[in-house]
Parts: structure tokens; C-alpha cells; sequence
């Protein structure tokens, strides 16, 4: 009777060593540790579960290292667009600035080529002003070696500015060499209405 009982114990902690087994294997198999499914494949269907596969496993994972690269090279690209951005602002910015550059490179070259053009205008007027006091003080040195006749005539010739201009001159001539002048007897040769006119000019302009 002892023995039986022994034997009894025994068989049953077997089966209960075994069922402790298959539920290890059944739970590991479950969680894709070990590969028991088609074993178990009855079993997982009549307790209407699915157990874990390698393949969904791995999918995950690559899912996950997928998700992290495209999160990355979402902020990489963020990043870039961000640059792009600061880049062409600056290009902007100095295409601005070059604008303003040139803008005022030529105005500063306008103004210089206006001096010049000024400079030039001036210089050609003291010049035609000088080479015209040249030949006003020529006439005046000339006529005043003349006979009297022919100084009046080519006085009346003349038109009044450069009229006035040589009787100046001659009288200025006259009185550096401490002589008469003699304007004031070509004038008495000329006509009447000549000599008013010249001389209402000569009181409204005097000579400077």
C-alpha cells in the first residue's frame, strides 16, 4: 500500500512536472522565444490567441529604425530649408547692397563727369575770353597807330560791345604809356546817333 501510493505520487508529479513543461513552452512559444507553433497551433486556435512571430518582430523593429531615419532626416531637411532660407536672405542682402553701391558709384560719377563738364565749360570761356582780350588789346594797339579816318571805319564796323571794348582798351593803353587817348576825337568823326547809343551803353555798363 505504501508502494502504490509512492508510485501514485510519483506518476502524478510527472504530469505535472510535464503540464508545467508544455505550459513553459506554450507561454515561450507564445512570446516567439522558442518555435513550438505547429505544435500548439490547436491549442492557440481553440483560445482563439495569435502568437508572436519573428517575422512581425522584426518588422517592428525595422518599422522603428525606419521611423527614427525618416524623423532624422525630417529635421535634417528642416534644417537645410532653414539654411536655404538664411542663404538666400543674405544673397538678398548683399544683391541689396551691391545695388546701393552701384547706385551711388554712379552718381559719384554723374557729379564727376558733371565738374568736368563744368570745369571744361569755364576753361573754354576764359579761354575764348582771354584770346578775345588778346585781340581786343591788338585792335586797340593797331587802330591807335592808324590815321583817324581809318580807325572810325573800322570801329563803325564793329558792333557795339566790341566797340566799346577796344575804345576801352585804347584808352587804357593811352594812359599806361602816359599819352592822349583818342577815342574821344574818333568819336567826333562818327555819326551822331552811333556815338549816343555807344556812349548810353558805356554809362549803364561801366568798365570794371
Amino acid at each position: 500500500m505504501g508502494l502504490g501510493k509512492t508510485i501514485g505520487k510519483t506518476v502524478v508529479m510527472l504530469l505535472l512536472v510535464i503540464i508545467l513543461f508544455l505550459l513553459a513552452l506554450l507561454w515561450f512559444d507564445y512570446l516567439g522565444v522558442i518555435h513550438a507553433k505547429t505544435v500548439f497551433a490547436p491549442l492557440y486556435d481553440l483560445l482563439g490567441k495569435t502568437p508572436q512571430r519573428e517575422e512581425v518582430i522584426a518588422e517592428t523593429g525595422n518599422l522603428t529604425v525606419l521611423d527614427l531615419d525618416n524623423e532624422r532626416l525630417g529635421k535634417r531637411l528642416a534644417e537645410l530649408e532653414i539654411r536655404s532660407q538664411e542663404l538666400d536672405k543674405r544673397e538678398a542682402d548683399i544683391a541689396s547692397l551691391e545695388a546701393q553701391n552701384q547706385q551711388v558709384a554712379q552718381e559719384l560719377e554723374d557729379r564727376r563727369e558733371s565738374q568736368e563738364e563744368r570745369e571744361k565749360t569755364f576753361n573754354n570761356m576764359q579761354k575764348k575770353y582771354d584770346d578775345r582780350e588778346v585781340n581786343i588789346a591788338k585792335n586797340a594797339s593797331n587802330l591807335n597807330s592808324m590815321a583817324p579816318a581809318n580807325a572810325v571805319a573800322i570801329l563803325l564796323a564793329m558792333d557795339d560791345q566790341d566797340m566799346i571794348d577796344t575804345l576801352r582798351k585804347c584808352d587804357e593803353i593811352a594812359e599806361a604809356a602816359g599819352s592822349s587817348s583818342q577815342v574821344s576825337y574818333w568819336l567826333s568823326l562818327m555819326p551822331a546817333d552811333r556815338v549816343a547809343g555807344i556812349q548810353r551803353k558805356m554809362v549803364n555798363k561801366p568798365n570794371n
